[in-house]
């Protein structure tokens, strides 16, 4: 039987942290009665529950319950469970219209790019490390090969060929500090090589467009239709940035007539295709689609991360280079791969199956969470019509024509952090404009998913 306060979709937005772990909780609690998010009567999870949301000690919350009973924010009775006390408290004061929120991180966060970082395996991630430690050879701690540690190269190779169709050898394999990282080398080998251009989808990531700016390369958008970008029309460029499996933010997979023209200009005029497989693994209505790479390893230089299926902190990515791009894109990192004690524990934790396990697990999550979101979609917000594949971490909800910016602000009036999808357009891009939100759906824990829910639900028109 569910707790009563998931069946009624009290959330606490909490993420306590660091050495002061029961005084953030504590504080943290008092701040939601303080603040009305918990009003007066609201039973809280027991301890145990609340313990195994956060993954911290049951003790550790009995204690932050019991300081909070003393100071009589709470109230814990025999059989009734601890409540939030039945007490006057000061409601917040009422904005003028047209003022802002002050600045500060919102309760609720639906931004897109980060996958749920309270279901990161630290247990199994601990086990791989100590495993991979205690194996290592002596001289895996000197400086190494600057492609990354052939332990990790050999166990992505084998992965990326079973689950994403990637020709993968060892030897064409760089790993890379995530995919900025890697996209920041291949801009530079590119920019030595002459080139000043690199063609790129009309919707996509400043940073990346910044980045490539920062090697000398001007990023051109490719024409776009109804269809996605028109790979047909790729002309004179010597590059371009793709996301095949699963468009950012669009949220669409190019078409199979499209990564043919895509791969048949890049034999035609010697053109390379940058692959950017960011969350591949995740597709939730069928097999994933391959990787393009597959197609013409000779002109697709595929790049994946660990971001989307692990965490953005351990700064893992890696790249499968054409034959003719290795020892360039070598010469221009550097060595400056990730550490190498990471590269070992991540090694283990594919070979040994716990990152297929974690995959599998955090797939399921995030497909119930899709769901979840086009059935509250359907019943309290019918006019909003959810676009893109079935896949990935976020989805695309298309608004009526005018409400974008007007959504958005809604939202942070819900304390709801969310995107509009105007945010990711390039500044040169010819599109017809188009109201939407970018919702990350995989951003909020566990325990804060049915808030941040609401809270979208009740910002939407």
């Amino acid at each position: 039987m569910a707790e009563p306060w998931a069946t009624l979709g009290i959330d606490l937005h909490l993420e306590p942290s660091g050495p002061g772990l029961r005084r953030g909780l504590t504080d943290a609690l008092r701040e939601a009665v303080r603040s009305g998010r918990l009003a007066p009567g609201t039973r809280l999870p027991s301890s145990r529950t609340l313990a195994a949301d956060l993954g911290i000690a049951r003790n550790t919350v009995a204690d932050a319950y019991a300081d909070l009973v003393a100071e009589g924010w709470l109230t814990a009775r025999q059989g009734s469970g601890t409540r939030v006390a039945d007490r006057a408290a000061p409601r917040p004061s009422r904005r003028p219209a047209g003022s802002r929120r002050p600045p500060g991180r919102l309760p609720y966060n639906l931004v897109p790019g980060t996958p749920d970082l309270a279901s990161f395996p630290r247990t199994e991630w601990l086990k791989a490390a100590r495993r991979a430690l205690a194996a290592a050879p002596n001289d895996a701690l000197g400086y190494g090969d600057p492609r990354g540690r052939v332990e990790l190269r050999t166990a992505l190779a084998g992965y990326l060929a079973r689950v994403r169709g990637v020709r993968a050898d060892p030897e064409r394999l760089v790993v890379c500090s995530g995919f900025a990282h890697g996209l920041k080398l291949l801009g530079e080998v590119l920019h030595a090589r002459g080139h000043r251009t690199l063609a790129v989808e009309p919707y996509g990531l400043d940073v990346h467009w910044n980045l490539l700016k920062s090697t000398g390369l001007r990023t051109v958008p490719l024409p776009f239709d109804q269809l996605g970008p028109r790979t047909q029309d790729l002309g004179g460029v010597p590059a371009v940035l793709l996301n095949p499996a699963h468009q950012f933010p669009t949220g669409g997979a190019l078409r199979p007539e499209r990564r043919a023209a895509a791969v048949d200009w890049a034999r035609r005029t010697g053109g390379l295709i940058l692959e950017d497989d960011y969350d591949g693994e995740f597709r939730y209505d069928r097999q994933p689609v391959g990787a393009l790479q597959d197609l013409d390893p000779d002109h697709v230089a595929y790049l994946g991360t660990a971001s989307k299926s692990l965490a953005p902190g351990l700064r893992l990515g890696w790249m499968v280079l054409p034959p003719s791009l290795v020892a360039e894109v070598t010469r221009v990192g550097g060595g400056r791969s990730p550490g190498v004690l990471d590269q070992l524990t991540l090694a283990e934790f594919i070979t040994s199956g716990a990152y297929d396990r974690h995959v599998r697990a955090a797939r399921l999550r995030y497909r119930r969470r899709r769901d979840a979101l086009v059935k509250a979609l359907a019943t309290r917000a019918p006019e909003v019509r959810v676009g893109g594949i079935a896949a990935g971490l976020h989805a695309v909800l298309h608004l009526p024509p005018g409400t974008e910016q007007s959504v958005v602000q809604a939202a942070a009036w819900q304390g709801l952090a969310v995107h509009g999808l105007s945010r990711f357009r390039h500044p040169s891009a010819e599109v017809e404009p188009a109201d939407a939100l970018v919702v990350g759906y995989g951003t909020p824990p566990d325990h804060a998913w049915a808030g941040t829910l609401e809270a979208l639900c009740k910002a939407l028109p």
